[in-house]
Parts: C-alpha cells; sequence; structure tokens
C-alpha cells in the first residue's frame, strides 16, 4: 500500500523550484494528499477485485459438485464485495479543499492513514482467505457466516473512515 508519508518525497527539481512560490507549496501539498489518499483507495479495492477469484474458483468448485443451495450464498458474498469495492474506488476523499464546510487537519488526516494501514492488514488477510476458499476443508454452512461476518467488519471500517473524513468521528 502506497505510504502517505513518502508519496511527496522524491520530487523532481521543478517541484522544489514550485515550492518556493508562496502558497503553491501549501496546493502541492494538498495535491499530494488527494494522490495518496486516491493510491490507498485504489489499492484496496484493487486488492478486493482480484481476491474475488477466489470465491469464482469457490462457485464453480460448489457447482461440480452439485452444491447448488450453497451458490445463493456465494452471490450474496460477490454481491457485498463488489459494493465494498465501489464505496472504496469512490469514496470520501483524505483532504479538504479551501472552502469545505469540514475542514482536515493534519492530525485527522494521521488518524485516517492509521486507519487505512489497519484496513490494508484487514483486506490483506481477507484476499487470503478468498484465495484458499477452493481448498478448505470446512463444508460452506461453516465458511459463509464467518467471511460474510469479515467483509461486514471490514465494511463498518470503511464507514468509520469515511465519518472521520467527514468530521463526524468523536
Amino acid at each position: 500500500m502506497p505510504d502517505p508519508q513518502k508519496h511527496a518525497s522524491n520530487r523532481g527539481m521543478l517541484e522544489w523550484l514550485l515550492r518556493k512560490i508562496p502558497g503553491f507549496k501549501g496546493y502541492l501539498e494538498k495535491s499530494y494528499r488527494r494522490e495518496s489518499d486516491r493510491l490507498q483507495r485504489e489499492w484496496l479495492a484493487d486488492h478486493l477485485q482480484r481476491a474475488k477469484q477466489g470465491l469464482t474458483d469457490y462457485t464453480l468448485a460448489l457447482t461440480n459438485a452439485g452444491q447448488i443451495d450453497q451458490l445463493a450464498v456465494c452471490d450474496q458474498m460477490r454481491s457485498r464485495l463488489d459494493r465494498l469495492i465501489a464505496r472504496l474506488r469512490g469514496g470520501v476523499s483524505g483532504y479538504s479543499g479551501f472552502f469545505d464546510f469540514v475542514q482536515i487537519g493534519e492530525d485527522e488526516l494521521e488518524s485516517v492513514y492509521a486507519h487505512d494501514s489497519a484496513m490494508s492488514s484487514d483486506v490483506e488477510t481477507l484476499g487470503e482467505e478468498l484465495a484458499n476458499l477452493a481448498s478448505a476443508t470446512e463444508p460452506p454452512a461453516v465458511l459463509m457466516p464467518q467471511l460474510l461476518a469479515k467483509i461486514d467488519r471490514l465494511a463498518e471500517k470503511v464507514d468509520r473512515r469515511e465519518d472521520m473524513l467527514r468530521g463526524l468521528s468523536g
């Protein structure tokens, strides 16, 4: 996952010169924050998108085994994953404009970045579990509720992130 602290480093000579112009440094830093936030959300969404292949393989294995009654739960899981991916791709941005009603300060951004970092480990764990789904030994009736609960907890973390960026967190 992109590190927002390092995203603005290693810039070229032109950007170094532009930072010397009064007022332009702040503009560049907001641009870097905007880009870092977008990269974080894209990384999370892309990781979940790739993890869906494990669910597709598992659905195919269930179909081949004749366990068609379990396909509805697989579709429910796919739907929740798709919704989560869409929310991440189109989520609330981790920056605020000059005239925005809710101003996001550096301290709030640090909290959001820490939250995103924790969320990335959850996404990686879920991705690994979905990738290994086809080789699981537990029956679908045991696996599916556990995975749906993990997806729901991840969706709650996305809700929390959006609340933090809207200034609704306490």
